[in-house]
Parts: C-alpha cells; sequence; structure tokens
C-alpha cells in the first residue's frame, strides 16, 4: 500500500518553563491520540533518543481482536526550533503485518503538540 498521513495530536502539553527559554518544545513522552482514536504512549526515552512503549490501534482490516503491540523507535536531536524527528516500527501483535511510522513533532498555533507522521503497513 502506499504511504498515507496520519496526524497525532498531543492529549497533553509538554512546555519548556525554565527561566531560560520561553520557547515551547515537543517532547514525544506523553500519550498520543490519533485522528482516528488509536493511542500510542511513550514513557520514557534514553540518552540515545530510542524508546519503547505501546501503540493500541482502533484501525483494522483483521478479524482478530485488537490488542496493544509493543512499538520501538528513535527520536533525532532536537533542532534550532525544538522541532525532532522521529521514526517507530510496530510489529501487531494481532496480525501478521508490521506498520513504520516516520514524522516531526510541531508546536501549533494554539501552543499544543502535534505529531505529523507518514506510515506504511506491510502484511506478509
Amino acid at each position: 500500500e502506499a504511504p498515507a498521513p496520519a496526524t497525532l495530536p498531543a492529549l497533553r502539553l509538554h512546555c519548556d518553563t525554565s527561566a531560560e527559554s520561553s520557547l515551547l518544545q515537543c517532547v514525544l513522552t506523553g500519550r498520543w491520540i490519533s485522528d482516528l482514536g488509536s493511542n500510542m504512549t511513550i514513557v520514557s526515552m534514553n540518552r540515545k533518543g530510542d524508546f519503547t512503549r505501546s501503540y493500541h490501534t482502533v484501525v483494522m482490516a483483521s478479524t482478530n481482536e485488537i490488542q496493544v503491540s509493543l512499538l520501538q523507535g528513535s527520536q533525532h536531536c532536537m533542532n534550532q526550533k525544538s522541532q525532532p524527528t522521529f521514526g517507530f516500527t510496530i510489529n501487531w501483535s494481532f496480525s501478521d503485518a508490521v506498520t513504520v511510522f516516520t514524522g516531526q513533532c510541531f508546536m501549533d498555533k494554539e501552543g499544543k503538540e502535534v505529531l505529523k507522521t507518514m506510515w506504511l503497513l506491510q502484511c506478509h
């Protein structure tokens, strides 16, 4: 299938409120909800930018029961605008498929974090 865009708006905000900086920063850790209602949770990230956690989709073409699936990913260093790029892979626990996402985190006009992504689903 061809890649399809997906936007994952943040459920909660992460802002840099330190005295040294008044800039809002995108932070990948937290709980994210997609436009279709799927959710992704990233609890922590190591110093290299690697992370693992869970993805719960509400979209499926399988007759199997949907289950929360493990995701593994990596974030590239933040740029000067604090808009990190990232990628992650989900090996679905309930089907014989893998999805890869790549994207970037942005702050919208209201100060909310938004992940803009492209994804590719491959069924075996």
